[in-house]
């Protein structure tokens, strides 16, 4: 008889016009869906690349028999390090970082697709592990459901907090009330007290979730910039990551999704799909640049401007699916001198000119506005949200229609198997 072992994480006033804000997403949504640039359409002809059906219904049960809550059977489970940097002094001494820490489980009879789930800005692999109020995160439900499963804390975070470049950290400068009011849980401006929107899915009633959701911040050991260097050294260890494990299936959240991009970009034929939770930046071909975003908030025309690649690498990206998929409360048409409105008011439309340029090239590229099926009130975070099974059963179902979820081989400690297409900097 087996031994069961049980899934365990190894660690552990806005301005007003925000009040009606439900009202601008529910509507604003649809009306994207009406010119095109809603789930893929991309407004051209490319739209007939489609191979399934755009997201427009919400799925209510996730697919198959795999259940959630039911005990699991793990093949493996282990850690390990991916890329890096070995600086070596004249007398041969070395210093080794710049690496990606990497958390793995492997169920008994796996699908043949694993999935590696990268965390956002000032976040680590606790994103994706249990929630701020102690339910399963999307590592243990998506191993319940039978995919091999990889988390990973980037170079110069984390666990992988080893870096060949310093930088100082600085003391405590209370600032949270900006990442409650960013990251959509509602607003707070203090002296006054967080106020949270009237339908959101953080689980404010949970004493704790709170704090525990502000725990999950952690600094850059090192230098992270907005630049192409920091993209080559991100992507270049997620594409190590690919080439030990072969073949998967990308999760990006925030800030990672533009290292996504890039990291696809260089490993095409390992990167078979690609979904985004609420990217902010963008990679764009330089010969086809896109309109400009007017905003006067010169923050959010830095993190969103486009990220340029050359016509050939840019193609690599119509060769996998790939879902961007944004929570509620978005105001997608008034422009506003605060920073978290006027950010999601931009990086909306951006991700309407990727997915345009994309579906261009013959890809196939998606946009799920949570609202637009009936899943109100989701934050920065929907993955761990109230209603996170719900968001992963729309992730399964597109997983399902696009043939992502066969079971295949059970993959060895680092699922070398078969693995010939080694790609891009290992």
């Amino acid at each position: 008889m087996r031994p069961t072992v049980r899934l365990q994480t190894s660690r552990s006033n806005r301005r007003k016009v925000l009040a009606d804000m439900g009202r601008h997403v529910a509507s604003v949504p649809m009306a994207l869906l009406a010119t095109g640039l809603l789930l893929g359409s991309g407004g051209s002809a490319h739209a007939q690349t489609q191979t399934s059906a755009p997201i427009t219904t919400l799925k209510e049960a996730p697919v198959g028999p795999d259940g959630d809550g039911r005990p699991v059977f793990l093949k493996k489970q282990g850690s390990f390090f991916a890329g890096g940097t070995v600086v070596t002094s004249a007398s041969g001494d070395t210093f080794h970082g710049d690496d990606a820490y990497v958390e793995f489980q492997i169920p008994s009879d796996a699908r043949k697709l694993p999935m590696v789930m990268w965390h956002g800005g000032g976040q680590f692999s606790k994103t994706w592990e249990s929630t701020p109020d102690g339910r399963d995160g999307y590592q243990q439900i998506f191993t319940r459901r039978g995919f091999a499963v990889y988390i990973i804390d980037q170079p110069r975070r984390g666990d992988a907090g080893r870096t060949t470049v310093g930088t100082t950290i600085p003391n405590a400068i209370p600032a949270e009330s900006s990442v409650f009011s960013v990251f959509r849980l509602g607003s707070w401006t203090p002296p006054e007290s967080p106020s949270y929107f009237p339908n959101t899915q953080f689980p404010k009633d949970v004493p704790g979730a709170l704090d525990q959701y502000f725990l999950q911040q952690t600094p850059n050991t090192g230098p992270e910039n907005i630049d192409e260097p920091t993209r080559e050294l991100e992507s270049g260890t997620v594409v190590n990551l690919f080439n030990k494990i072969g073949p998967g299936i990308l999760l990006t959240h925030s800030n990672s999704g533009q290292y996504g991009w890039k990291t696809a970009i260089l490993a095409p034929t390992l990167v078979k799909a690609i979904i985004a939770y609420e990217p902010a930046a963008f990679a764009f071909p330089s010969n086809a640049v896109p309109a400009d975003v007017p905003t006067q908030n010169a923050s959010v025309a830095a993190i969103t401007a486009p990220q340029l690649y050359s016509p050939e690498q840019f193609s690599n990206l119509a060769r996998m699916p790939i879902l961007i998929i944004y929570g509620d409360n978005i105001d997608f048409n008034k422009p506003s001198s605060d920073f978290g409105v006027e950010l999601w008011r931009v990086v909306v439309q951006r991700a309407a000119q990727f997915v345009k340029a994309v579906n261009a090239q013959g890809g196939h590229a998606e946009i799920l506005y949570l609202p637009s099926i009936g899943l109100r009130g989701n934050t920065h975070f929907a993955f761990s949200d109230i209603n996170n099974v719900q968001v992963a059963n729309q992730l399964s179902h597109y997983l399902h229609e696009h043939g992502l979820d066969q079971r295949g081989e059970s993959q060895d400690l680092l699922g070398n198997e078969g693995n010939e297409d080694k790609q891009g900097n290992e």
